[in-house]
């Protein structure tokens, strides 16, 4: 009797967790259709919105003109394509692009350094990246010089945060974390003297502008010399889900399932750098979203990487592009971006402290 009772109870466990991991499934399929969709409504918004309106229905026709054999018969023809394809779609794709890719930075650190309060820019990658951006402003080098000064600011801000914990020969997730906390502090001093030296009528605004982040100055030329930095560290970062579960686990345990540690962690440093580095060169700085998104998506769909990553991916996209939506419309002059992601995460985050304020202790 003891053992049909023990066996009905195994059956019933078993079928529960089935179920709920069936659940778990259909939860997460949803929300990525839903987000797909969303992402979707906010691109045509993005590109119909603006000082000059186009109609949604013309926007949609525009976009696929080049797909399918639609006839372009209306009036202004001319004028929205070149609205669209030239100004608007430049900036709309480089809103998704840095939105996911902060998101997916974002989401990989929290889990390579197992603490849900880390941001892209937790290694001084940010800070790297405007002081290269303000140097170049200050010798007055053109757009793209200041997207390469960006892009090599915030990597050697990295590989000084990574060099050390080798110095020191302690190569502890802690010390890592102190390392960045280091070079970020000294990152800002350095940005300071910059800011002190710089011509107050002139350069020190164009540096101060830049450092809250915009879209405005995207073309189609910068934005398809940067996007293999942007996509293909998050295709890496997506094909290593699994790795990034492991490596929420201790290293014992990490190792005695097959990974190598320091190669995997290695790996998600140099994408997750390169993905902000980018951005940051691209956009300028752009703050909260790979702090906020993630969190949002872990409440959303749990914690597993598997599915919290594309989650993350989506969320931080529309986000994005729905904030550069704002920035262009809600004042007659555009605002920055770095002014509407503080007034909108830094709330949202004090309500997920005060969501999970049990587990924060």
């Amino acid at each position: 009797m003891e053992k049909h009772l023990q066996a009905w109870r195994s059956k019933r466990l078993n079928k529960r967790l089935i179920d709920n991991r069936n659940l778990s499934r259909g939860r997460y399929w949803f929300f990525l259709a839903l987000f797909a969709a969303l992402l979707l409504v906010a691109v045509v918004i993005s590109l119909s919105v603006g000082h000059y309106k186009i109609t949604f229905g013309h926007t949609v026709q525009i976009l696929f003109s080049k797909i399918f054999p639609i006839d372009e018969k209306w009036a202004t023809i001319r004028i929205d394509t070149g609205v669209i394809r030239s100004m608007r779609l430049p900036r709309t794709l480089a809103a998704m692009l840095v939105g996911a890719a902060l998101a997916v930075s974002g989401a990989s650190y929290q889990s390579l350094f197992k603490n849900p309060m880390v941001s892209p820019d937790i290694l001084g990658v940010s800070s790297g990246a405007c002081i290269g951006a303000a140097t170049a402003i200050l010798l007055s080098a053109g757009s793209f010089a200041i997207q390469i000064g960006a892009f090599v600011g915030g990597c050697v801000a990295v590989f000084l945060t990574v060099m050390i914990p080798k110095l020191i020969r302690n190569d502890s997730t802690l010390m890592l974390v102190l390392a960045g906390i280091i070079v970020g502090s000294m990152m800002s001093s350095v940005m300071s003297v910059i800011k002190f030296i710089a011509d107050p009528d002139t350069k020190l605004a164009e540096i101060t502008y830049w450092t809250m982040g915009s879209f405005a100055g995207v073309s189609l030329k910068s934005l398809k010399l940067i996007w293999p930095g942007l996509v293909v560290p998050m295709v890496i970062l997506l094909c290593m889900r699994y790795r990034l579960n492991v490596l929420s686990l201790s290293d014992f345990e990490a190792k005695s399932l097959g990974v190598n540690v320091k190669l995997t962690r290695t790996v998600v440093i140099i994408c997750a750098t390169l993905l902000t580095a980018c951005s940051v060169a691209l956009a300028g700085t752009v703050g909260w979203v790979g702090l906020v998104i993630p969190h949002l998506s872990r409440m959303i769909v749990g914690a597993d990487n598997k599915k919290m990553l594309p989650v993350s991916m989506l969320m931080g996209a529309t986000f994005m592009v729905i904030i550069d939506i704002m920035c262009r419309t809600l004042t007659p002059l555009e605002l920055k971006l770095g002014i509407l992601t503080g007034i909108i995460g830094a709330p949202f985050y004090l309500f997920v402290l005060i969501k999970q304020r049990r587990s924060v202790t």
